[in-house]
């Protein structure tokens, strides 16, 4: 069902639509922790570290499907907002098609320069064979990644944030099963893994794709309805260029950390991977409900509404924060009891590695999280330059000063130090380009 987020009160209108959003994550995640998850119980820690070592270069494709997301999602946010629907049904055909040559792209250079990647990042040999493995049967799997994300993003610039869910919690449930049947039943090893994951997005994808096209068909429009825009291609780019690239060098940034953690042996990489997908549910559910605050923002700002978007920053902000405190609670008191789903306890420099990271990293989650609810607000104005410094400030800061200090203290724990450092700094940029250009909103392309 499709909802007008610039109606009602702000704060209930924000919370029923991104509950639902934040759900759909945890179930997306679901994906990623199911991977660790069987091949640590299932096979062993050197198939945990190659899962884990994969997965940062699985991020650069995800930063460009999640790019392909925002831009989408945004500018049909805007269109449906200001109830021009035939415009928002142009943009949506422009998206598809634009996403799909991206795709082809991506992929044929995923091919040919996967393992080189992991020759960057330092893999080491025990692990090399099947992190190749995963990474290639990952890649086949891009269609699939990139139309689920386009098809969310349409769901969401629409104000339904139900039907993804449901999607998202029947594929992740049942990638879980497939994973034991294939790894367990089958002894595919890495491979079951892969192909687990790929069927069941794939299954999901198809069904998105159905539903979101059934629904735009049912919205009314007359005349011709242009199947691809370039004006529109360039305002959907606008947004989307910005996004990808925040996430691409976030995930280049992330490589670059793997291979400084890589340095320190397996046990170290197998227990940074099962806690970094513990950190990435916590930091993508953030993201999330940030992309429902670009949605909400964007509505309202096509709207003409912009009264309300610091009522929504707000509600957000809330939100967010009360998120925070079970997911702090729970990652510094029961850790142990979360890492060892990943591994035994034969494993414990590996699982020392992991508690480490999130004793670290898990008070400052209501840092990063008031950064992300603002960066919500400044994509969905258009503040894209605003955005993307802040985020840059981040990552360069982040990975700069991992090799800093775990240098000078010669262990890992300097290299967990980093995050903190540049949450903290980027999250007080984030606020201040958020109270900088909110006064200055009068269109959609205005602070472009």
């Amino acid at each position: 069902m499709n909802k007008d987020l610039t109606q009602g009160n702000p704060q209930k209108v924000l919370w029923m639509f991104c509950l639902p959003m934040f759900g759909s994550i945890v179930f997306q995640q679901l994906y990623n922790i199911a991977d660790s998850f069987v091949a640590g119980r299932f096979i062993g820690e050197n198939a945990l570290a190659a899962v884990g070592n994969s997965y940062n270069i699985t991020l650069i494709f995800i930063a460009f499907a999640f790019g392909c997301n925002i831009g989408c999602s945004v500018v049909v946010s805007q269109l449906f907002g200001a109830k021009d629907y035939k415009a928002m049904k142009s943009a949506v055909y422009t998206a598809l098609i634009a996403s799909c040559i991206l795709c082809i792209i991506l992929m044929a250079i995923g091919i040919l320069s996967c393992d080189t990647l992991l020759h960057l990042m330092k893999t080491q040999n025990e692990i090399m064979d099947d992190s190749s493995v995963y990474l290639n049967i990952y890649i086949w799997g891009l269609p699939f990644l990139f139309f689920y994300n386009i098809a969310t993003g349409i769901f969401s610039a629409l104000g339904d944030s139900k039907t993804p869910f449901i999607f998202l919690a029947a594929s992740s449930s049942a990638n879980i099963i497939v994973d034991i049947i294939f790894v367990k039943s089958f002894t595919m090893g890495v491979a079951g893994v892969a192909y687990a994951t790929f069927i069941c997005q794939g299954i999901s994808c198809i069904l998105s794709l159905i539903f979101v096209l059934k629904r735009l068909f049912a919205i009314k429009t007359s005349g011709k309805i242009p199947v691809f825009s370039f004006s529109l291609l360039k305002r959907i780019a606008v947004i989307a260029i910005p996004s990808i690239l925040q996430q691409s060098f976030i995930s280049i940034g992330n490589m670059m950390i793997q291979g400084c953690i890589n340095s320190f042996g397996v046990s170290v990489t197998a227990g940074y991977s099962a806690a970094v997908k513990l950190n990435n549910l916590v930091i993508t559910s953030f993201t999330t409900i940030g992309n429902g605050i670009s949605n909400f923002a964007a509505q309202n700002i096509g709207a003409k509404k912009q009264e309300r978007i610091k009522k929504g920053f707000r509600a957000g902000l809330k939100l967010v924060w009360t998120l925070c405190v079970p997911f702090c609670l729970i990652y510094i008191c029961l850790n142990k009891y979360l890492l060892l789903l990943f591994m035994d306890q034969s494993s414990a420099e590996a699982l020392k590695t992991g508690q480490q990271f999130l004793w670290i990293l898990s008070p400052f989650y209501f840092v990063i999280s008031a950064k992300l609810a603002a960066d919500g607000v400044l994509r969905g104005i258009s503040a894209m330059r605003q955005f993307m410094a802040a985020t840059f400030t981040d990552l360069i800061l982040r990975v700069v000063l991992a090799f800093l200090f775990s240098a000078w203290t010669n262990s890992s724990i300097g290299i967990w130090c980093a995050w903190p450092v540049g949450w903290c700094i980027a999250t007080v940029l984030s606020i201040f380009f958020y109270c900088r250009c909110l006064s200055k909103t009068k269109n959609p392309n205005t602070l472009t």
